[in-house]
């Protein structure tokens, strides 16, 4: 086995929420505007420092996909797919394209979701003082 060659982005970035290999930039977003089953993901046009498995069909929301999992080379955790090709002719945009799931994932959005959920609680813990 040889050695595992990572490559280190700059800019805002999505990092492997295990090891924080550097995974995609934002600016490389097509459309965040996807689920699967651990809920919201990303669809990008370019994803470095992974490893791809095997082709397969999987039937999603939008119809038959043929897709390889995407498998982070820091750890070899899942982080998402790649679209190898699209049965339906509406669908054929995301061929060569990658998902990357946010439950699997960390990155620039997440510190603003954990800023307004510490706001929400303070603004409760003070309305409570009020009583």
């Amino acid at each position: 086995m040889g050695r595992v060659y990572v490559i280190n982005l700059e800019g805002k970035i999505y990092n492997c929420k295990h090891c924080q290999t550097h995974l995609a930039l934002v600016k490389d977003i097509v459309s965040r505007n996807f689920t699967c089953r651990h809920g919201k993901a990303y669809l990008f046009d370019k994803v470095v420092n992974v490893n791809v498995g095997a082709k397969e069909d999987r039937m999603m929301i939008t119809g038959l996909h043929t897709v390889v999992d995407l498998f982070c080379v820091g750890c070899g955790a899942i982080v998402g797919w790649k679209y190898e090709f699209a049965h339906e002719k509406a669908q054929k945009y995301k061929v060569g394209k990658f998902i990357l799931e946010r439950y699997r994932v960390s990155g620039p959005d997440e510190n603003n979701s954990r800023l307004n959920l510490e706001v929400a609680q303070a603004n409760v813990s003070d309305d409570a003082d009020d009583d």
